[in-house]
């Protein structure tokens, strides 16, 4: 019957595409393509309409199979991307950004570059006005490349000096290319969302010719706007800028604060604790203790000398002038359970002696001072540096033993 042939039909179809999915997750690409080819002819007898259509489907599983298959050429797959941009109108311009980051990855900018003013130049009635973001974002790349282009004038008339005409031309070429990537950057990171790339790039062009405000506004925008994605890097641009034009300490501070609240584990918080130790104010310093012990609590610090030589700097200072004991006693009781297992066993003990002295030194400073002097990391490290007969080790063992009774006081 009518039904049942339609029935089987669905089935096949549904049974080809799962097979053409276990090719490609084997990594199995010829096989992929001859399923992907019996696919596409079974969609010729297919009059259903489903919410995403066959030559989406074809383009993503085609594209991902012509960029593995080993005898896939450059000249297959541009064939093949120009199809599909005239199977779908809605798709076009996901198409043709896709096919510019295939060219790009192949190391053919200007086809790229070309590719994307074409790209740029489409109009088809009202889908014009409804791909509005993916033609924003075909100008943003385009930008990007004449951003590119750019960088390659400017590494020339800087390596090279002034050569006359020929200097010349280079230089009008390199403001061709600023004016163009300014105006297609600029446009993008007005939109609400994640431009790291971008925004760096256009701060670059600001920077070198000198529009210092107007970096630090777009840097200042792209950091606080609460319109914004919540993102890291945003305030590590800003910090970093701050910091290239010799900003304040208090405008420093106040863009690593934030940083820290959103990634406390982030490689800046040693920047961040360096210059809250340094600040006058108790306030500061006592969040520059609470930044390295947050810090610390994650796995990528557990070998970091720089963290670890900040937390018992720290820690030394509070205990030779038992001033602030409090601040130590607060971080380490939300810690004391689990941190002597995380940080201070004794088969890291073992393991860090073995591979860095200094980061076992410090270690065992801060095990001493919080554990005591029976913790099994500070009378393993203290044992094998006397044994060794490093002098700074014997010197920690008198420390610690001296100032045994703070590791009560803490321990409560």
């Amino acid at each position: 019957s009518s039904h049942e042939h339609k029935l089987n039909f669905k089935k096949s179809k549904e049974v080809c595409l799962s097979y053409i999915q276990d090719a490609m997750l084997q990594k199995q690409w010829k096989r992929a393509a001859e399923f992907l080819t019996f696919y596409i002819e079974s969609l010729e007898k297919d009059f259903s309409t489903e919410y995403m259509g066959p030559s989406e489907m074809i383009w993503r599983i085609g594209t991902e199979i012509l960029c593995h298959h080993s005898h896939s050429s450059m000249k297959e797959f541009n064939s093949f991307i120009e199809q599909m941009k005239t199977l779908g109108v809605k798709r076009y311009l996901k198409v043709c950004l896709e096919h510019a980051f295939h060219l790009l990855c192949n190391g053919l900018i200007d086809e790229a570059y070309q590719n994307l003013s074409l790209a740029e130049s489409w109009r088809f009635g009202e889908q014009t006005a409804i791909q509005d973001k993916e033609m924003k974002l075909i100008q943003a790349y385009r930008g990007l490349l004449d951003y590119y282009s750019w960088s390659k004038q400017k590494t020339i008339l800087l390596e090279h000096g002034h050569d006359g005409f020929e200097d010349l031309s280079v230089e009008q070429e390199m403001h061709s290319c600023f004016r163009k990537a300014a105006v297609n950057l600029k446009e993008i990171i007005k939109i609400p969302g994640v431009w790291d790339l971008f925004v760096r790039c256009y701060v670059d062009l600001l920077e070198f010719y000198g529009d210092h405000n107007e970096a630090h506004q777009v840097l200042n925008e792209y950091a606080h706007n609460s319109k914004f994605p919540a993102n890291p890097n945003a305030h590590v641009y800003l910090y970093q800028f701050l910091k290239r034009h010799g900003e304040s300490k208090k405008s420093l501070i106040s863009a690593l604060k934030i940083l820290h609240d959103i990634v406390p584990s982030h490689e800046l918080m040693i920047d961040f604790n360096t210059m809250l130790q340094k600040s006058k104010k108790r306030k500061k310093r006592r969040l520059g203790l609470e930044v390295i012990f947050a810090a610390l609590d994650y796995a990528g610090w557990k070998e970091n000398v720089k963290a670890w030589s900040c937390l018992a700097r720290q820690v030394k200072q509070i205990v030779i002038s038992e001033k602030h004991l409090d601040w130590i006693k607060q971080e380490w009781n939300s810690r004391k359970d689990w941190w002597p297992a995380f940080h201070f066993s004794r088969y890291l003990a073992k393991r860090n002696w073995q591979e860095n002295g200094s980061l076992s030194y410090e270690k065992a400073l801060v095990a001493g001072i919080l554990l005591g002097k029976d913790c099994k990391y500070f009378k393993y490290v203290s044992h094998q540096g006397c044994k060794a007969q490093v002098k700074r080790f014997r010197i920690l063992k008198k420390f610690v033993n001296k100032h045994n009774p703070v590791y009560l006081r803490i321990s409560g």
